[in-house]
C-alpha cells in the first residue's frame, strides 16, 4: 500500500531548514501536551507539526517573560518580521517554521494574526463578550488545528474547518481555567464581561472572589460555553478525516478539565486543575487511535 505520507515527507527531508528534533526539543519544554500529540502523529509529519506548536507555544508564554507590554510587543513585531520577510537566519525555531510554510504552503496570513491576537494577552483589558473570546479563540487554537490539518492532509482539510472553529474555543476555554490562578494574580481576567454579568459580577468582584456563589456561577457559565463548543465540535467529527486525526488530539484534554472546573467551583483559584501527565497521555492516545474525544 502507497504511503499517504511519503510525498510530504519527502519535502521535509529536502528543505535543508528543518532540522530534525529541534522544535521537538523546544516544544517538549513549552507545551508538553502538543509535544505529545506530535509523537502521536505520523513520524514524516513530527518536524513540520512541532514547528508550527512550538511557534505558537513561544509567542503564547511571551507575558509570562516580560514585564511590561512594550518589550512583548518587540517579540510579537520580531515574528511578524520572520514571517513576512521569510527569513530567520541564525534562529533554528524560525528556519523550521519558515520552511514549514514553504513546504506545507501555509497561509502567512493566518499566522500573522494569530501573532496579532497575542497582543490582548500583554495588557490587563477585559475580555468584552462571548464573541471577542470567540474571535480570540478562533486566531489562535483554532487556526492552529487547521494548520496542523494542512500539514497532515491538505486534500482533506478543509473538511475539518468547523470542527476546528469549535475545537479550538474548547480548547482555549480549558486552558484558560487552567491558568485562572496565574491571571488572577496578574490582573487578567479572560471570562466574557457579559457572561460575568449575567452571573452577578464584574471584573473585580470576580478578582476578588468575595461572592463565592456568584463566583462558582460563573465558573460553571464558563465551563458551559466550553461544553457547548465542544459539543459542536463532536458533532462535526464525522467530517475529519483519519490522516488529520493527530491535529485534535489534545481536545481530549477538555472535558476532563471542565468536569474539574466545576467541581473546585469557587475554589477555583486555590487548586489546579491540571491532570496527571500519565492520564493526559493516555486520553490522548486513546482520541489518536478512536477520533474520539
Amino acid at each position: 500500500m502507497p504511503d499517504p505520507f511519503q510525498d510530504d515527507s519527502q519535502n521535509l527531508k529536502t528543505t535543508s531548514a528543518l532540522v530534525a528534533g529541534h522544535s521537538l526539543a523546544v516544544l517538549r519544554d513549552t507545551d508538553r501536551d502538543r509535544y505529545l500529540a506530535c509523537l502521536l502523529a505520523p513520524a514524516g509529519k513530527q518536524s513540520a507539526l512541532a514547528a508550527l506548536y512550538a511557534f505558537h507555544a513561544e509567542i503564547a508564554r511571551i507575558r509570562d517573560l516580560v514585564r511590561e507590554p512594550l518589550p512583548g510587543e518587540i517579540r510579537l513585531q520580531w515574528w511578524r518580521d520572520v514571517l513576512e520577510s521569510g527569513a530567520g537566519e541564525g534562529h533554528p525555531l524560525a528556519q523550521e517554521l519558515i520552511a514549514t510554510v514553504a513546504a506545507y504552503k501555509l497561509p502567512v496570513a493566518v499566522l500573522l494574526d494569530m501573532i496579532d491576537a497575542r497582543v490582548f494577552d500583554l495588557y490587563d483589558d477585559p475580555m468584552e463578550n462571548r464573541s471577542s473570546l470567540e474571535g480570540y479563540a478562533g486566531e489562535t487554537a483554532s487556526a492552529l488545528i487547521q494548520l496542523s490539518c494542512l500539514v497532515l492532509d491538505a486534500g482533506t482539510a478543509q473538511q475539518s474547518a468547523e470542527a476546528a472553529g469549535h475545537a479550538g474555543v474548547a480548547q482555549t476555554i480549558a486552558g484558560l481555567l487552567l491558568r485562572l490562578p496565574l491571571h488572577r494574580s496578574r490582573g487578567q481576567v479572560y471570562v466574557p464581561a457579559d457572561l460575568l454579568a449575567a452571573t452577578g459580577l464584574d471584573r473585580d468582584g470576580f478578582l476578588s472572589g468575595n461572592d463565592p456563589a456568584a463566583l462558582e456561577r460563573a465558573v460553571r457559565a464558563f465551563c458551559g460555553l466550553g461544553r457547548e463548543h465542544l459539543s459542536k465540535a463532536r458533532a462535526k467529527a464525522a467530517s475529519i478525516s483519519v490522516s488529520n486525526r493527530p491535529a485534535f488530539v489534545t481536545l481530549a484534554l477538555s472535558e476532563p478539565i471542565f468536569d474539574r472546573a466545576e467541581k473546585a467551583g469557587a475554589n477555583i483559584f486555590l487548586r489546579s486543575l491540571t491532570p496527571a501527565q500519565w492520564r493526559r497521555q493516555w486520553w490522548m492516545w486513546r482520541a489518536a487511535r478512536s477520533g474520539r474525544w
